[in-house]
């Protein structure tokens, strides 16, 4: 979308508008949208303009010691995730959408819970079940009489580890799309695949999936995303990624070029994975036909086929959610006296303010842009949104970097300021308060409010803008008096997706928090880091309980849209 809105922007600064048309007038909605944008696109218009500075020795030094690992970690990383998503998200899909067995109904909502619990958190389960002191490996030795070092058992922590834990809590990225790319095929399409000789299985592999390719590469692409954003899990793994070594760097060495440096590279990899998303789509163009049509009944499974789809659908449900959540709820009853204690109190506070100031702004800037967009379709304001909106791409860790180093030089030119002309001293005003990071926050999960509230605006018809004008309602009126009442719903499941989003933050939290602010999501980084992970049981299912709302809505309002239309 992007490339294709700046192309038009870029037209026009040759040739002007598309048609001839006049540039658009200054009014305040075009003014506020393009400030937003500005605003919105710092942090990481600043990292990548840390490539062109003149810091040969950094990169001779992160060439030669750490950059070829960080590489390498990263680039498996993201083959490893990206074929477990894939794998799982398209087969699971695939089942419950067009076949039918016992329990497919269920397991077509319950295969979304994993996206309650972020990865790090399964990290710290599975490390406390499967580690040699751990109730596995325990039991094995008492079964066996095997002693240490008689027996093989895998190393959960290591890259292998991380792969299979990210691609179990990530498989709902692709898992989603894929299904809703399913359930709006045409029966007349797969039908005249049977016509022609195709099985079941032919018509899945010829027809099926080449028709929801572009909804699977979009939800790989936001997959790897998401694995390079993650940090806690391949931090408390040992595995060396860009995401920990922007951490490292910045605050183990005290090398804010390099860390920068750093962030612009990891920056690199995700413009990558936008333009092959982006590319593949164009690339795989197939139509079908929409309107009424009749979806695809479902393929009845019975017998060991149908135990084989139930097994296949329920292992990522059991391993990506109910076993971490069992072991986090037993760890929890068996350390009570945590819920208590006034720190957890403290800690679910300050997540709970920075998640609803977050959740407020986010829904009221992506309501002013939304709009605006509505009212001003030219290509400038469809760029300027699209800019907005980029930052969910991008990792924490990168936001991070991109918001503290110009608010710290801001601080200090303030403070030199106000020393000079007062005689004052005021300390860090932006920098050291949660306006950093709740700033962090909302270039972050921006763009999870504005889709939504996009995707309700736009059920409204303009026929009810032109009526409102014609009243001579202003357009704050109309968007207040008769837009507003009719988004409600958007709007409440827009600022619930941020609110989530916000507990669960690990990277941007753990970065940009002021000194002694701690979060539920840092302070159990830093009871796992610390071995303590019985003690980090109740904020850690604190997480998942939060993230179970919106997880639970999305995954029903699926559902009830599929056996409606069936």
């Amino acid at each position: 979308m992007l490339p294709r809105q700046v192309t038009s922007f870029l037209q026009y600064l040759r040739k002007g508008w598309p048609d001839r048309a006049p540039l658009p007038q200054a009014d305040p909605w075009t003014i506020g949208v393009l400030a937003l944008a500005l605003l919105l696109a710092l942090p990481v218009l600043f990292v990548l303009s840390s490539l062109f500075r003149d810091s040969r020795t950094i990169w001779q030094h992160l060439a030669t010691t750490v950059l070829p690992r960080y590489l390498l970690n990263s680039g498996w990383l993201m083959l490893g995730v990206g074929l477990g998503v894939l794998v799982i998200g398209v087969g699971t899909a695939w089942l419950v959408t067009l076949c039918r067995f016992p329990a497919s109904r269920w397991l077509e909502w319950l295969l979304v819970l994993p996206l309650a619990a972020p990865a790090y958190l399964l990290a710290y389960t599975y490390t406390d079940l499967l580690d040699f002191a751990g109730p596995v490996q325990t039991a094995l030795r008492q079964w066996t009489g095997w002693g240490y070092g008689d027996y093989w058992f895998p190393n959960i922590r290591s890259l292998g580890g991380a792969i299979a834990l990210l691609t179990l809590v990530l498989y709902p990225y692709v898992y989603l799309p894929a299904r809703v790319a399913f359930l709006e095929q045409s029966l007349t399409t797969i039908e005249a695949s049977r016509t022609l000789g195709c099985g079941p299985w032919q018509s899945f592999g010829r027809v099926a999936l080449p028709l929801a390719r572009p909804a699977i590469a979009a939800g790989v692409a936001l997959a790897l995303m998401e694995t390079l954003n993650d940090f806690g899990t391949v931090q408390y793994f040992g595995v060396d990624t860009f995401t920990t070594g922007i951490y490292r760097t910045w605050f183990g060495l005290g090398e804010r070029v390099a860390a920068t440096q750093l962030a612009a590279v990891l920056m690199l990899f995700i413009l990558a994975l936008i333009l092959w998303e982006q590319r593949s789509r164009q690339q795989g163009r197939f139509y079908q036909k929409g309107g009424q049509a009749p979806t695809v009944p479902p393929y009845p499974l019975q017998g060991l086929r149908a135990v084989a789809a139930i097994g296949v659908c329920s292992l990522p449900v059991l391993l990506g959610f109910v076993l971490p959540a069992a072991v986090l709820l037993q760890m929890t009853l068996g350390n009570l006296g945590s819920f208590g204690q006034r720190q957890f109190w403290v800690f679910a506070r300050n997540s709970l303010v920075l998640a609803i100031v977050t959740a407020l702004l986010a829904v009221l800037l992506a309501l002013i842009l939304a709009y605006g967009r509505r009212l001003v379709g030219n290509p400038l304001m469809q760029g300027a949104v699209s800019v907005a909106a980029m930052g969910y791409a991008v990792p924490g860790s990168v936001i991070a970097v991109g918001i503290l180093v110009p608010l710290g030089r801001l601080d200090n030119a303030i403070v030199a300021t106000l020393r000079s002309v007062f005689g004052i001293s005021t300390g860090l005003l932006l920098s050291g308060t949660i306006t950093a990071l709740v700033f962090a926050y909302l270039v972050r999960f921006l763009a999870v409010s504005l889709h939504t509230i996009e995707a309700s605006l736009i059920k409204i018809k303009p026929s009810l803008d032109d009526a409102a004008r014609s009243l001579g309602y202003s357009p704050l009126r109309t968007l207040l008096q008769v837009h507003f009442p009719l988004l409600r719903g958007g709007l409440l499941t827009a600022a619930l997706l941020v609110f989530v989003d916000v507990i669960k933050e690990l990277p941007a939290t753990l970065i940009i928090r002021p000194f002694n602010f701690d979060t539920l999501a840092v302070r159990v980084y830093n009871l796992a880091s610390d071995e303590r992970l019985a003690e980090a049981a109740a904020p850690a299912l604190t997480i998942i309980l939060v993230g179970l709302f919106p997880v639970i809505l999305l995954s029903w309002q699926i559902a009830h849209r599929h056996h409606t239309e069936i």
